[in-house]
């Protein structure tokens, strides 16, 4: 369990310092450059996801049951999950999806935390899903404050974006429904009974 307490608390906290720490990370910039500086964000955020997979998936081992879930939140975790992979992709694919939703990754971390948090009840997937869900609600709140909320590329908006986005998201999810989940995660979405 303490790998994925140091994993959540190493990636979640390299995604916070612009939540909470605005200053120290244009501080930081301008010590060390912007490129200087995205290498260092980005090895420690590899660092702490490699932690958080394997502390995970140590901590499943032996489980901490804190509540165990009805049986038909199942249902409304489907559905939920609908809205990830299409925000996943509106998120780098400018077009209506995407205006629409505002900021869709944070959408879909929050989809995908929640849809989580519905279905599992140990300690590790409270730790997990609930770290990422309010950091996900924390983020959105910060920027709304930002003045540069938008990446640094932008491609131009499309409804052939917008095309990849529904069917491309909606294969992801089946993709993940019934071969990805199954084999990346080891647990099947769909329990056939």
């Amino acid at each position: 369990m303490s790998w994925l307490i140091v994993g959540l608390v190493l990636f979640l906290g390299i995604h916070s310092i612009r939540i909470f720490a605005e200053p120290l990370r244009q501080g930081m910039v301008d010590r060390m450059g912007l490129w200087p500086y995205k290498a260092v964000y980005s090895v420690v955020a590899l660092i702490g996801f490699v932690l958080i997979v394997y502390g995970y998936g140590e901590a499943r081992m032996n489980p901490v049951v804190l509540y165990q879930p009805p049986s038909f939140l199942r249902h409304l975790t489907m559905l939920l999950m609908l809205i990830v992979f299409p925000a996943l992709l509106a998120a780098y694919l400018p077009g209506r999806v995407q205006s629409a939703l505002k900021h869709p990754m944070l959408i879909a971390v929050k989809a995908w935390a929640l849809s989580h948090l519905l279905v599992n009840g140990t300690l590790a997937d409270v730790l997990l899903f609930g770290g990422f869900l309010v950091w996900a609600v924390a983020d959105r709140i910060s920027v709304k404050r930002r003045a540069d909320s938008k990446p640094f590329v932008q491609l131009p908006s499309s409804a052939l974006n917008d095309v990849i986005v529904i069917v491309g998201g909606l294969g992801l999810y089946l993709a993940f429904v019934f071969w990805l989940h199954p084999l990346l995660i080891g647990v099947p979405a769909v329990v056939m009974s």
